[in-house]
């Protein structure tokens, strides 16, 4: 069920990728229960997103892809998480890595972005992200070899792995001037990278979000994407910021508006009481809270300016979207009454499922000490 809330968007959706998606949707809610029940990456799901056309979505026309911007897939992934979150975070994830490099090609025609987006349209390759473990300050460590760079690290949350084709990621390489942050892609198939199965958690259980082990992988020196300061910003982590955080946080938004959908299906099978009636209120409330916030992400998103002042307010909205989405879907819980407690109403599950909005950078202190410091005029380039 699409959620009816009156809303006025303030971006335009795209119907046909929203409408793709909620083609596949009964099937994929039909296999979202038996995968967070057997903690079962949902593969099944990728297999019909690719042959949907959904993969190469982002990738612009001129190379191959369906050109789609950034509110059209913020579009899918929310119409995905009515039906199953696990998948709509997991896709995020390689959505948001096509996306990034989509911009830069559309928006700033860096040419070393192209062979990837080509892969992308071409051969329906699956990007992962490392970003749960590879933030400001990345993690692992790069060791200089002949031509290139041996990679020892361990990249956890590494949502859709099972299937991922290329592991987007970074190492930390000591230098005499200090140490710094290398950026590259790993092939999953590499004989030096193993999945560790260690994806078992409370919510969002099919994402498939385990560990990767890279031990003695070495990235030539050509495909090393950037070099950078470690624990500073950098530009590229503004634009990461500006797109890649409206499409993360879809997911979630389409889980709180499921979830409201359910509560009240519930609630309207009993007679309501005037406790009932101020519970679904107060649902609606926050639940358009966070609708708001996350269309002003969008927002700044589609006017496409990287900058601090935009993941300023890229993270605000963040943290703003966790904060009502959790608060949504803990009174659906409460509308729906003591039935939502069983697992078969579906509505405990996406109650697990929110939680996974704390967990995004920037978490709520870093978010607020760079909102304080943006407010003051202060210094924000270690902040993180």
């Amino acid at each position: 069920m699409v959620t009816t809330t009156g809303l006025s968007p303030l971006h335009t959706v795209h119907a046909e990728l929203a409408g793709i998606a909620r083609s596949l949707g009964p099937t994929f809610a039909e296999r979202a229960e038996t995968a967070d029940a057997n903690d079962a990456f949902v593969a099944e799901n990728y297999r019909d997103l690719r042959e949907a056309g959904l993969v190469e979505a982002g990738v612009p026309t001129d190379l191959g892809g369906g050109g789609a911007e950034i509110a059209e897939l913020c579009a899918m992934i929310k119409e995905l998480a009515h039906h199953c979150g696990s998948t709509a975070l997991a896709f995020s994830m390689h959505t948001h890595q096509v996306a990034i490099p989509a911009w830069r090609w559309t928006r700033q025609k860096a040419a070393p972005v192209v062979p990837l987006l080509k892969r992308v349209a071409a051969e329906r390759i699956i990007l992962l992200s490392s970003g749960g473990s590879d933030w400001i300050e990345g993690s692992g460590k790069a060791e200089k070899v002949d031509g290139g760079y041996r990679i020892t690290a361990r990249k956890i949350f590494t949502s859709g792995s099972p299937v991922g084709d290329i592991l987007m990621t970074g190492a930390v390489l000591d230098e005499p001037d200090g140490p710094k942050v290398i950026h590259f892609g790993v092939p999953m198939k590499s004989p030096h990278v193993k999945i560790l199965d260690t994806w078992k958690a409370m919510g969002m259980r099919g994402t498939g979000s385990n560990d990767v082990m890279i031990e003695g992988h070495v990235v030539p020196d050509d495909a090393v994407a950037l070099k950078r300061n470690q624990g500073e910003w950098h530009m590229l982590f503004h634009i990461i910021s500006m797109i890649a955080f409206p499409l993360i946080y879809s997911a979630y938004m389409g889980v709180a508006e499921s979830a409201r959908d359910i509560a009240l299906q519930m609630a309207k099978k009993r007679e309501p009481d005037a406790h009932i009636i101020a519970l679904a209120g107060r649902m609606d409330t926050e639940l358009r809270a966070a609708q708001y916030a996350h269309a002003g992400m969008i927002a700044a998103a589609e006017r496409g300016e990287p900058s601090p002042a935009t993941t300023n307010e890229m993270m605000i909205g963040r943290s703003l979207v966790a904060r009502h989405a959790i608060a949504a879907t803990e009174l659906a819980m409460e509308t729906a009454g003591g039935a939502a407690f069983y697992r078969d109403k579906g509505l405990e599950r996406r109650f697990r499922d929110v939680q996974g909005a704390r967990y995004h950078p920037m978490r709520i202190g870093a978010q607020q000490e760079f909102a304080g410091r943006t407010a003051l005029g202060l210094d924000t380039l270690k902040t993180y």
